[in-house]
């Protein structure tokens, strides 16, 4: 583009009229007068080149065919997306609704198409939308929007259809409302499955028909009458339905099996009636009939084992011999255990609980008693009797007892016994032997003896006596 500008104002330099070294007034105009008209030139050859630089997007659509369209065949609304430049990804494509017809939308598979307009080429993709109208009506396709992204485009493009409409009629032999195969082609099959040969009571057959229908909508091929036989009990399965292709994605028409199987109820002679199909031939333009044959087939009657007694009665009677009878008293009694049972459930959380603090108080209980005067005074004779003797019990029980540890506030015969473990002729074991047999009393005197009593022992402690509470 730069280039381009200095080539002009070169060409246009030349052009310029020659003279004096001022030059004349005329000349000088005429100078500026081609200036401008290069200067306006070059503007918009530069305008025309970035108006050529934004890709362009282009949408048509079109009916296959476009007239006459019959209830029941299929109508292809080709979508043909086109751009000067080519697609980075696959556009966007707009749904579409038809009420009172069938409508299946592209399945991504697109054809790559050029055409020119207005002297330009342009590459794009074809799109099908496949229509099968189901009433004698007319149809509008309103204008479609597609969005798409070419390369060399700084945001995503978008470009509209043109609206569309056609008229769909009732086949010639078809009343209004009655349903309408329209095809290129059809093929109706049958098959059976018997489950044993012969067939007897209890077995069963499967009667599965196949129908393929030449560009006809897998969706809008009818469903065969399967009814309901006297003998046989019917249960029918879902039926199988696809669309048939030739292997690289482009639509050929559709197929539907049905299956059912009937069980047989009893002995005897059975015959599934045969079955027919009216359809449209689109390739002739006539009507015509597609027919199954019927099935007949013979049930015999089961070759289980009958006992020669039979047991049937029997097992009745014996079970209304063991009929329960349940009076009002007991049903009461019942009632009365769910709704103990009942109670019990919901108050384990209250049973939980009182049982934890019994548990609690009791372990109270425990600990006080092991922290009590008496449970000391136990421990007293086993103590003093024991290898070696001890007096740990003794004074524990004269702490917790409120004595204090002036053991010689308890007694003659403490003193005594003090005495003699303590004095200057100690005799221990005497002494010992003496307050284990006046134990008995020794607790009962504890109490009333309060008097002071001049010890026979040196303080254990000169400074201060320590008295615990």
């Amino acid at each position: 583009m730069i280039s381009l500008k200095f080539r002009v104002a070169a060409f246009a330099s030349r052009l310029a009229p020659t003279g004096d070294k001022c030059g004349s007034e005329p000349a000088r105009e005429g100078a500026i007068s081609i200036t401008t008209k290069l200067s306006t030139l070059l503007i918009a050859l530069i305008s025309l080149n970035a108006f050529a630089d934004t890709p362009q997007l282009k949408v048509q659509a079109t009916l296959q065919p476009a007239d006459p369209v019959m209830v029941g065949s299929l109508v292809e609304l080709q979508l043909d997306i086109f751009t000067d430049s080519w697609f980075t990804s696959a556009p966007t494509l707009p749904d579409l609704k038809l009420p009172g017809a069938l409508v299946m939308p592209p399945d991504g598979h697109a054809e790559h198409i050029n055409q020119t307009f207005d002297g330009q080429s342009f590459s794009g993709m074809r799109y099908s939308y496949l229509i099968t109208p189901n009433l004698a009506q007319g149809f509008d396709i309103p204008a479609l929007t597609v969005q798409a992204t070419p390369d060399q485009a700084s945001h995503e493009l978008s470009a509209q259809s043109q609206p569309l409409h056609f008229n769909a009629a009732q086949p010639p032999g078809f009343q209004p409302g009655e349903t309408v195969l329209v095809a290129q082609g059809l093929r109706f099959t049958q098959k059976t499955i018997d489950s044993a040969t012969p067939l007897k009571v209890g077995d069963s057959i499967t009667r599965e028909l196949t129908l393929q229908a030449d560009g006809a909508l897998a969706m809008s091929l009818p469903t065969p009458a399967l009814n309901d036989i006297k003998g046989l009990s019917r249960y029918p399965k879902t039926p199988q339905v696809r669309t048939l292709d030739d292997g690289r994605g482009n639509f050929n028409g559709g197929q539907r099996i049905d299956s059912v199987t009937y069980r047989i109820d009893r002995e005897g002679h059975y015959s599934l009636p045969a079955v027919e199909l009216k359809w449209w031939d689109a390739s002739s333009r006539k009507t015509r009939t597609a027919t199954v044959p019927a099935v007949t087939f013979d049930a015999a009657a089961s070759s289980a084992y009958k006992p020669v007694f039979s047991i049937t009665e029997d097992l009745k009677k014996l079970g209304q011999q063991n009929r329960l009878h349940l009076s009002g008293h007991w049903f009461g009694l019942m009632a009365l255990v769910v709704a103990v049972v009942l109670l019990g459930w919901f108050s384990r959380p209250l049973v939980q609980r009182a049982r934890l603090n019994w548990q609690a108080r009791r372990r109270a209980r425990h600990a006080a008693w092991l922290q009590s005067a008496d449970y000391a005074w136990r421990q007293i004779p086993a103590q003093i009797e024991g290898k070696p003797a001890q007096l740990g019990a003794l004074y524990l029980w004269t702490r917790r007892s409120r004595h204090g540890l002036k053991l010689t506030n308890l007694g003659p015969r403490l003193q005594t016994f003090l005495r003699a473990c303590y004095g200057r002729e100690p005799t221990q074991d005497q002494a010992l032997r003496q307050i284990g047999e006046s134990l008995s009393t020794l607790h009962s005197q504890a109490g009333r003896n309060r008097e002071s009593v001049s010890s026979a022992l040196r303080p254990l402690n000169p400074v201060h006596e320590k008295d615990f509470p």
